[in-house]
Order: structure tokens, then sequence, then C-alpha cells
């Protein structure tokens, strides 16, 4: 076994160690225990990820090498090579350990990222688990199932067959199904949040279950080799890919099939909603990487441009709805489809430039998307451990109800200032490095791109750009609503900073996120190895301080830019400064047209915030008012009180999913009368429903 398999092993038996110290350990030490327990085994995983990016293996290994052990497990290695190089790190499989398959893992330089990216955010939310969990959330199942949520995604990135990925899969569900119910017994929301949850990720196991095993039965086996290998019919491979899609679309939360993502994150725990966010939706981008562009090998344009208008919409809805939403975690979880929508929109770009014989355009945009995925892991880990230190300080999530934390939360309100100036996709913040990435793959392939291409890579420049700025406006909202100015409730003006695991976690996120804006030439040749998964052969960037893009033209340097920033905020400051100083002073009290000091009804909420942007995008978010007048009991034309209530609800569920749960209950109602109690009248009914099965097989064979 080789040093990625050895990481790779010791981190899921890590994740074991901490279940079981969940289910054996006392009251006051289980937190601790657990909590460092599964960190470890998130840093030991995420070094195997990195370990897989470099290689895996010392440089004087060439070939293959396996053993056999005496459980019944045969073990394989192979070297990791340049950016071209698509053999896996480390590969095992155990044929005893599943029924009729076995168990085939692989880890390649692309499983590597995921792994990567899972392990370190374990990391930041084990810890902070430690000082979150101590109020109510500290019993023995639901910290054994942290660890195992966390084998689970570690698991699925290094899944090589058809069974085991979906075992895996199915594994990382119930897992985070059970996470998410967590406190379901203090709010009904949570229950009804698991209820979406859980049937939009089973329905999206189905379809993928549905694509995988047709595409084993016509590649004849189930191994991710023998797909590869495979030749399907178009269009049985058109069919696998809408499904494995649909499927892999609803984990990551892609319109229209997001609705779950804005319910479950925010009512979940709060780190459980940062490995959620920023682990578990990226498995859903991963997927349709894994199986459209690598298993099937590419397949026809249209597939891509699907693919990436379903990003580009997603983008756009996902950060509309987050811009005119109140509630900080509702926000962010709409933030995840914004960005996730942008990911998608790179393999689409991607998996179309291929196609069109634009290898160079390709590996950038599949670049961009995978240093996107690496940037929202650790920006949203921050945003989401900072709203739960909020939410821990002050017991709410409405941003109306803030205010005035900057004083009673400073940590706190830096590290999410430093979040959400990554989130805005503004320099010196890592998200605009892989959306400056992003926006070059898209321009340089225009020239041979096609009439498809001239169509479609305007209009998505045009939407990311927009999204961008749409998302300026969100996090400012965000921030200055939420910590700037004063007190808007009791809660907020009471709120204490958050227990030191907390802070220490938070701001472990926030140095990811500062290295990653700074210096992403630590992180961008390493993805490029994983670019070389799919398309071999082909050097993404180059450079040690500045990002040259190689082929085309095209270079950044963000630490140049962050330099030249600071430079001029200081010589601005200090210019300021220095004319101040000239001025005589004199304290006087500020303009208040009038009406006394100045109160915290005074100030704007996030509501009001986002008025004029839910003006302008009115067809859009389609917003609901009511105007509820109560007049006085000695005259109707005297008013005693005027209520006004206004909400922007998701116009998507509210079209799409409502008639469809109607229609259902309806069905339902009715089906109630055939249940009679008449055990012979069931028996029938099984009867004819596996006679009418048998003859749907017959017609199809």
């Amino acid at each position: 076994m080789n040093l990625v398999g050895t990481l790779y092993v010791t981190a899921l038996a890590g994740c074991a160690v901490a279940a079981l110290a969940a289910l054996t350990a006392p009251a006051r030490a289980r937190l601790p225990l657990t909590g460092w327990c599964t960190a470890v085994a998130g840093a030991v995983g995420a070094a195997a990820g990195v370990a897989a990016l470099s290689g895996g293996v010392s440089a004087g290994v060439s070939a293959g090498v396996s053993a056999g052990v005496s459980a019944g497990v045969s073990a394989g290695v192979s070297p990791g090579g340049p950016a071209g190089g698509s053999g896996p790190s480390w590969s095992a499989w155990l044929p005893d350990l599943l029924p009729l398959a076995g168990v085939r893992l692989a880890i390649d330089p692309l499983g590597g990222v995921f792994v990567a990216v899972t392990g370190l955010v374990t990391v930041c939310a084990a810890i902070y688990g430690i000082g979150y969990c101590a109020h109510g959330l500290d019993g023995r199942l639901f910290q054994a199932v942290l660890p195992l949520f966390v084998a689970a995604l570690l698991l699925v990135p290094a899944a090589a067959s058809v069974s085991t990925f979906l075992l895996t899969w199915e594994l990382m569900a119930v897992t985070s199904l059970l996470l998410v119910l967590a406190e379901h017994r203090r709010r009904a929301e949570v229950g009804r949040a698991g209820l979406w949850y859980a049937v939009m990720t089973h329905l999206g196991l189905v379809a993928i279950l549905a694509g995988l095993v047709a595409f084993a039965a016509g590649a004849a086996g189930e191994s991710f080799a023998e797909l590869r290998a495979a030749e399907l019919p178009p269009g049985a491979a058109t069919v696998v890919f809408l499904a494995t899609a649909a499927g892999f679309a609803s984990k990551a939360g892609i319109v229209p099939l997001h609705v779950w993502l804005p319910r479950a994150h925010p009512e979940a725990p709060s780190h459980v909603s940062a490995l959620m966010s920023a682990a578990m939706v990226n498995l859903g981008a991963y997927g349709i990487i894994r199986v459209g562009l690598d298993l099937l090998g590419g397949g026809p344009a249209w597939w891509w441009l699907l693919v990436l208008a379903a990003g580009a919409l997603s983008a756009l809805y996902g950060i509309l709805q987050a811009a005119v939403t109140s509630d900080l975690k509702r926000l962010l979880g709409y933030s995840t489809t914004e960005n996730l929508g942008l990911v998608l929109v790179g393999v689409g770009a991607a998996g179309f430039f291929a196609v069109s014989d634009l290898p160079l355009p390709a590996a950038l945009a599949l670049a961009a998307a995978l240093l996107h995925v690496v940037n929202h892991a650790a920006f949203k880990t921050v945003l989401f451990l900072s709203a739960g230190s909020v939410l821990h300080a002050t017991g709410t999530r409405d941003l109306d109800a803030l205010g005035g934390l900057r004083t009673r939360l400073p940590y706190t309100t830096v590290v999410f200032a430093v979040g959400a100036l990554c989130a805005s996709a503004l320099p010196p913040g890592n998200g605009f490095v892989s959306e400056w990435l992003l926006l070059q793959s898209l321009i340089h392939a225009l020239p041979g791109a096609g009439v498809a291409g001239a169509v479609t890579m305007p209009l998505a420049v045009g939407v990311i750009a927009l999204s961008a700025g749409l998302a300026v406006a969100t996090f400012v909202k965000a921030f200055g609503v939420g910590f700037l100015a004063r007190p808007r409730s009791a809660e907020a003006e009471a709120a204490r900073e958050s227990p030191p695991p907390m802070l220490a976690a938070m701001t472990f996120a926030a140095v990811g996120c500062v290295v990653l804006a700074l210096a992403p030439t630590l992180v961008v040749p390493a993805l490029g190895r994983a670019v070389g998964v799919v398309f071999p052969g082909r050097d993404v960037v180059s450079g040690e301080l500045t990002l040259r893009l190689a082929g085309v033209s095209g270079m950044i340097s963000p630490l140049l830019i962050a330099a030249a920033l600071v430079i001029a905020v200081v010589a601005v400051l200090g210019l300021v400064r220095l004319t101040a100083a000239r001025r005589a002073r004199r304290a006087a009290r500020l303009w208040d047209c009038g009406a006394g000091p100045m109160s915290a009804r005074m100030e704007y909420t996030a509501t009001s915030f986002a008025e004029p942007l839910q003006r302008v995008f009115d067809d859009v978010l389609a917003p609901e008012s009511d105007v509820d007048v109560t007049p006085m009991k000695e005259s109707a034309y005297l008013v005693e009180r005027v209520r006004f209530q206004a909400r922007v609800p998701d116009r998507i569920e509210h079209r799409l999913y409502d008639p469809l749960i109607a229609a259902a209950a309806a069905v339902g109602n009715r089906a109630r009368a055939l249940a009679t109690g008449s055990v012979h009248r069931y028996l029938g009914y099984g009867f004819w429903a596996l006679t009418g099965a048998l003859l749907v097989l017959v017609a199809l064979w």
C-alpha cells in the first residue's frame, strides 16, 4: 500500500474510532474526544487527497504494484503521472465485503481534489462542533453519525464501481438526513425540511441508480474501468447521461431541483450546514464530471450546453433569492446554489469545448470549475461557521433582528467579513480568481466555438458578471445589516462572543481563504493533474507569483493586486488623516431631521435594503404582499392598526412543486377507497401488479 492508500485507510479508521468514541465515551469526554478524532481523520483524509494530486508515490516508481492480503483484499498502486496521467494513485478491491460485487476503491487526481476538500472542511467543522454542540447536541447518536457522514463523503470520490458508488452515495444521504433532523423536537420547520430533503435526495438516488445500472448493463460489467472501455449506442448513452445528470444536479442544488437546499441547510446545525454546503454538494458536480466526461467520454455538444444552461440559470436564480431573503443561513443556502451553478457553467463549457475540438479552453474551463469548488468550499465554510456563531450568540437567523454585532462579536465580524469578500468575487478574495479563470476560458474559446459557441459564450459571460454584481449586493446586505449599525433586538443587544473552539475553527477556515486568494499558484498546478484525468496532456497555467495561462494570452497576480489595494487604501487614509489634522475640530450632533436622536427603528433592514432589487426583478421573483387594516370599534372609518406583510416565495417551488404535491395528495385521498381491510382484495392487488410488471418486462425484452 502506498502513501495515498495508507493515509486514506487511516482517515476512514479515524472516522470509525470517532463514531465508537461517541457511543462509548462518558458524557464529559464525548464532545472533545469525538471532535478531535473526527478532525484528525479529516486532516489525514486531506493529506491523502493532496498526495493523490501530487502523484502519491515516489518518483522512482514506474509500474503498478499489486499485493493480496489474507483478508481477501487486493490493492494496487500506479504512479501519478504528469498533468496528463490518468491512472489511479491508489486502488483496492475487497471482494468479500459486499455480496456478489465486492467493494472497489480507487483514488486518482480527480477524486483526490474532492477528498482533500472534504478533509479540510471536516477539520474546521469537527473542531467547531466541540464548542457548538455543548448545549443540546452532545447526544450519542448525533455525535456518532457525524463521523460516519464524513466517512461517506470520503468514500464517494474513491468509489470505483457502480455498486460501491451507490452504496456510499446512499450512506451519505442517510447520515446527512439524520444530522439535518437533529433538532426536529425543538422546531417544526426542521421536520418539514428533513421531509423535503429525504424525498429529493432519494428521487435523485433513483435517477442515478437507473442511469448507472443501465450503463453497467450496456458495458457488461460494473467497474469504472469496464464502463470507461465500453462503447454504448448514442441513445443509450444519452439516457445514462440525462438520468445521472438529473440525480447529481439534485444533490448539487441545481435549479429546478434545488428546493431542498434552502430548507435543509438552514435547519441543520451550523457545522453540519458547513459540511453539506462546502463538501457534500460538491459531489454532485463530481458525479457529472466523472460520468459525463470520464466514463462516457464526452458525448454530443447539446449535453454540455444543457449543463451550462442549468448552471447559468442556477447561478442567477440562486443569487437573486439570496439577495432578497432576510434569513442569514437561508441566504447562504441560496448562495450555494449560485456557486454550484457557476461550477456547472465551467463543467458544461469544458464538455462543449472538448466536443468542438478546443482542448485548451476545455482544460482551462474544467480547471476553473475545480478551482471554484475549492474556493467555494473555503469561503462557505467560513460563512456558515460565522452564521452559526451569530445564531449561538443571539438565537436568531433573522437579519432584520440583528445589527450591532461588530462590538459584541468582534472576531466573528472579522471572519464573516473575510468570507463575504471572498463570496462577492471581488479582489483580493479567492472567489475572484476562479471566476476570472472561468471568464478567460469562455472568452478565449469564442473564435473557434462555432455558431452555438458564439451565441452561448457571451451569454455565459453576462451571467457570470451579473451574478457577481448581485453577490456583492447580497453580502453587503448580510454584513452591513447584520453586523453594523445598532442592535435591533434584545437578543442582538445581549450577544456574546463564541467559545474558543468555534473561533479557532472559523479562523483556520478564514486563513485558508486568504491563502487561496493570495497564492492560488499553490493549488492550480495540482488541479491541472486532476484535469489531466479527463483531458490528458494539457498544462493549464504556470507561474509562481503570477498565474499565466498556458497557450493563450492572459495573466493575473492576486498577490500584487492585494498589495496594490493595501497601498492605495493606506495612502487614501493617510491623506484624509493629514487633511483632517490641519482643520480645527468641534463636536456636534448629527443632523436628524428634527426627529430626535437616531434609533434602531430608523436603520435599513435586510428587507428594505433588498427592496430596490426586488422591484427591478419583480417579474422573476413574484413577491407577495398583504395589507391588514384593523378599524376601531367605534367607527369603521377610524383605523386602529395597519399591518403590512411582504414575502418573496421561491417561485419555482410555488409554480412547479406545489401543484405536484397537491396532485399527489389528491391521488392519495382517492386511493384510500382501495384500503377496504380485505386480505383477499390486497392479494388481488398484488397479483395484478405482478402480472402487469411481468407483461411489461416481456414486452421490453
